[in-house]
């Protein structure tokens, strides 16, 4: 799996991404990072490969991802025009599998032009705000439903909406609504955690619907099983990543 993203002072949500790519099964993880990261990577997560941006701070340009199975664009990336340049030319030439998130997300939201850029059924997976950003305003929870309906369609794309009850939606028009999860899952860094837990899914040979569906019912039950040990309140992303395991334990035994 590729994962992309980070830059001077949010090293912190490629780490999350990488670990939690690496809880749920992913194998292998490499990360295109700005080179002020390097240490911060080696050190946080041994367990990945590192490429080095020539840009100190910020991503410049994207590795070739042609050599992997899957990729993951976009957390603690920043808004650079240097980083801008380089996602758009990413997408463009991207035939992985992918999911686009956090800053690649506003990204594309200031430069509409590019939503023919996304490759097909690729995974977004906006917050209310990002996706606000992306497809419009919204007077209800319902008319935000019918966009992100409307959205997936046009543009062939699986949008995760993340939020008390996350809806994925596919471009045929299938809706789903996920039943696990918690309100101390709104916590720093947790969209970070699924897009690596997307990321490894898409990795292993998931469709991307069922990598969508999957990955956002196993991170709420991770959420579940982390507050259960403490309290929603006390919950940090990284405790969600540290109940993966448990997750799929608590799966087995269930089915």
């Amino acid at each position: 799996g590729f994962l992309v993203g980070g830059s001077y002072g949010k090293m912190g949500a490629v780490v999350l991404g990488a670990r939690a790519a690496l809880r749920t099964g992913i194998g292998l993880v490499t990360c295109h990072i700005p080179s002020c990261g390097k240490l911060i990577m080696q050190c946080a997560v041994p367990e990945v490969m590192a490429i080095n941006d020539r840009a100190e701070k910020n991503i410049s340009e994207i590795a070739d991802p042609r050599s992997f199975s899957a990729a993951g664009i976009g957390p603690g990336m920043g808004k650079e025009k240097e980083t801008q340049t380089a996602l758009q030319r990413f997408l463009g030439n991207c035939m992985l599998p992918v999911v686009i998130d956090a800053d690649a997300l506003n990204i594309l939201s200031e430069n509409r032009k590019w939503f023919s850029d996304i490759p097909p059924m690729a995974i977004l997976t906006p917050h209310p705000k990002e996706f606000e950003r992306l497809a419009g305003k919204t007077a209800n929870g319902f008319e935000r439903l019918r966009k992100q309906i409307e959205f997936s369609s046009a543009h062939n794309c699986i949008v995760v909406l993340k939020g008390a009850h996350t809806s994925v939606t596919e471009p045929g028009g299938t809706v789903y609504f996920n039943s696990t999860g918690n309100n101390g899952m709104a916590t720093a860094g947790s969209g970070d955690v699924l897009t690596g837990m997307i990321l490894a899914l898409l990795a292993q040979g998931y469709s991307s619907g069922n990598a969508a569906v999957a990955a956002v019912f196993l991170h709420g039950l991770a959420g579940d099983l982390a507050a259960g040990k403490s309290s929603p309140e006390s919950i940090i992303a990284s405790d969600i990543i540290d109940n993966i395991g448990n997750a799929f334990v608590k799966l087995r035994s269930s089915a």
